[in-house]
């Protein structure tokens, strides 16, 4: 599932393509899960003659600002991404919409599994889904006071609360296991019990493993090779970690975990 570093990537890719282009064709699949709120023929007739002025994000929803007129709202769903392209023949299969504009030049979604939407929003900050998530800590990671006043008291696990998209939106699965690897925190852990050293750990970890995956456009062959990343997929018994830390994988906050009893604690 893309988390927010793919999500940034498709973020520059659309403000790389549209931002200063006038849309002369928007083309919609006729997919009425996907176009959730309003039907394609609406999304299509809203975006023709519009011209992209801004290519926003924030967690995992992107959206690009017109002119005029509403906002066009994306997630990526599970499968969902932005390709950019001169060609009519390379538009991506399974597309679900393609923006055509004046330059020549396409962008598209696609999304194989259709857990995507595609929305229009007047106000994407102040309305659903956005005005329900929590942080950016890409854009706005909080002081470690703020962030520690966000964590609280809570009961739930520190996993748990890190995949809370309305306490930090943006970080998944793959993530979340790999800040509490790096700061020597057990997954399970309820997040009330954890002391100042180990929240410091947290959020320092926390931004520091997303601006490294933006700053290689989320190709994780550039990944730090410390990083838990390389050896967590799959369930072989032996999984070593690059230290030789052996890997245990476990069900936490309902998600497939990977983590380090030896290092975290």
């Amino acid at each position: 599932m893309p988390e927010l570093p793919e999500v940034e990537r498709g973020r520059k890719v659309a403000e790389l393509v549209a931002l200063g282009h006038q849309v002369v064709r928007a083309r919609c699949a006729d997919d009425r899960i996907v176009f959730c709120d309003q039907s394609p023929r609406t999304v299509s007739t809203r975006l023709k003659g519009r011209s992209v002025t801004a290519a926003c994000r924030h967690g995992k929803q992107l959206w690009l600002e017109f002119d005029q007129g509403p906002a066009l709202l994306l997630h990526f769903g599970m499968t969902g991404a932005v390709h950019g392209y001169s060609d009519r023949s390379e538009r991506p299969r399974f597309w679900k919409l393609e923006l055509e504009f004046e330059n020549g030049h396409f962008l598209a979604m696609p999304d194989p599994r259709r857990f995507g939407r595609i929305r229009l929003r007047d106000d994407p900050r102040s309305e659903l889904p956005i005005s329900r998530l929590g942080f950016d800590p890409l854009l706005e990671l909080p002081t470690f006071a703020r962030f520690k006043k966000l964590v609280g008291r809570r009961t739930i696990s520190i996993k748990g609360l890190l995949l809370d998209q309305s306490f930090c939106a943006g970080v998944g699965n793959w993530i979340a296991d790999e800040i509490l690897y790096q700061a020597g925190v057990a997954p399970q852990r309820p997040a009330r019990t954890l002391d100042d050293r180990e929240l410091k750990l947290i959020r320092r970890w926390l931004g520091s493993i997303i601006r490294k995956a933006v700053s290689v456009d989320s190709v994780s062959e550039r990944f730090p090779r410390t990083w838990l990343f390389h050896h967590r997929w799959g369930r072989p018994e032996d999984a070593l970690t690059g230290r030789g830390e052996s890997i245990q994988i476990d069900t936490v906050a309902g998600r497939t975990t990977a983590w380090v009893p030896k290092v975290q604690r």
